[in-house]
């Protein structure tokens, strides 16, 4: 396991943080750019915040193998007359996420019809902030914008947007010079976001996650990842110095990943979204905190790696895996949670697969950890480490 970690998920610190540092300073044009030639802010318009919010595993240190990938939520300031609507979580819509709607306020339309014409769609008889409008309107918008950050960068780096219907776009970075080791390219997700304050932000829900009789974008998902990362920073204050919590985590994506090679679909897409990073995030923070932190102190790496394997084949079996942020009441007092998480409704994030489709992950999952040093050697060549396309 440890050779398997230094040799194919650890990412080296010194080109992670150059990477890091490139895609900020190139979002930051770019959303610049966005701003300054964005529609004017009022009630009618849409416009860019201004700012960007840096997510995901490349900005909580626990990103396996090569800094390539990027995720970047970009707020949008649209019209104060929209108001959140919760939706239970055994309601319509995608089950085992936390859906929302932003409702327009009562004659609100009427007097801004414009804007409802070009962004709302009509749900129960009330206008609703459609997803898939603004998702359209921020992928176009920034594609007029591009070429400005094109020609302010032209010498450090070539930059590209690419988008899929019902996707966020992904910026593409590919460095002229050396101030990225290696010559890494980069794909950044650009998700629009709607900001609902306290660091909560709304995004469009992912086309494969949306069913049923509602129209899927007047549906939205929550967004917590600023708070999944002040949670990483008190763990990380609180835990030994030389804990073993986040390369727990690294490994057992790591070995997902490997087993996903020899296994065919439809259960190889299943494997991928049961074991999501998110869900084995959630898992190692329920784990987490159920015992003392001194005992994830790296001499003890293969015990707390069994132990989170254990508990999640046990959640698997249980069909119960709950979203560790929504209506949680373990959640130290000293990471202080926003009133809309912790009255919102549980959402169990095992809820959108069937009992077969778990029980069988969880037996895969049980046979990957007894039979990893063979799934390593196995899969280690260059052949099966080659990375997927990008969809």
């Amino acid at each position: 396991l440890e050779r398997f970690y230094a040799r194919q998920l650890r990412v080296s610190p010194h080109v992670l943080g150059h990477s890091k540092a490139h895609v900020g300073r190139v979002v930051a044009e770019l959303v610049r750019a966005a701003k300054a030639q964005g529609l004017q802010p009022g009630p009618l318009a849409l416009s860019l915040r201004g700012d960007f919010v840096r997510i995901g595993s490349a900005y909580e240190q626990h990103k396996v193998r090569s800094p390539d990938c990027f995720d970047i939520l970009v707020p949008l300031r649209l019209a104060p007359h929209l108001e959140p609507q919760p939706r239970c979580a055994d309601g319509p819509g995608p089950c085992g996420a936390f859906v929302c709607g932003l409702r327009a306020r009562d004659g609100w339309t009427r007097r801004c019809r414009p804007f409802a014409e070009g962004f709302c769609v009509e749900l129960q008889g009330r206008s609703h902030l459609s997803s898939g409008l603004v998702l359209r309107w921020f992928q176009g918008h920034l594609q007029r914008c591009l070429g400005a950050v094109r020609y302010r960068l032209q010498e450090r780096c070539r930059v590209s947007l690419s988008a899929c219907p019902g996707q966020p776009p992904t910026l593409h970075i590919l460095p002229c010079s050396d101030y990225v080791c290696c010559h890494i390219s980069m794909a950044v997700r650009l998700i629009p976001a709607i900001p609902l304050g306290d660091a909560l932000y709304l995004t469009a829900l992912p086309p494969e996650g949306l069913h049923g009789s509602l129209p899927p974008e007047a549906l939205w998902g929550l967004n917590a990842s600023r708070h999944e990362q002040r949670l990483l920073g008190w763990l990380k204050e609180q835990a030994p110095a030389s804990s073993c919590h986040l390369k727990c985590l690294q490994i057992l994506k790591g070995l997902r990943d490997l087993r996903r090679h020899g296994l065919e679909e439809p259960f190889c897409s299943q494997w991928g979204r049961v074991l999501s990073s998110y869900i084995l995030k959630t898992a190692l923070f329920s784990l987490l905190l159920q015992g003392p932190l001194e005992a994830w102190d790296e001499r003890f790496l293969v015990e707390r790696l069994e132990d989170l394997v254990l508990y999640l084949r046990d959640c698997l079996r249980k069909q119960v895996l709950v979203d560790f942020f929504l209506g949680c009441t373990s959640i130290p007092e000293a990471v202080a949670l926003p009133r809309f998480l912790k009255e919102a409704a549980p959402v169990n994030l095992l809820s959108a697969f069937d009992g077969p489709t778990l029980d069988l992950v969880a037996f895969q999952l049980i046979s990957t950890w007894i039979q990893a040093p063979h799934i390593i050697r196995m899969y280690s060549s260059p052949r099966y480490l080659r990375p997927a396309p990008t969809p």
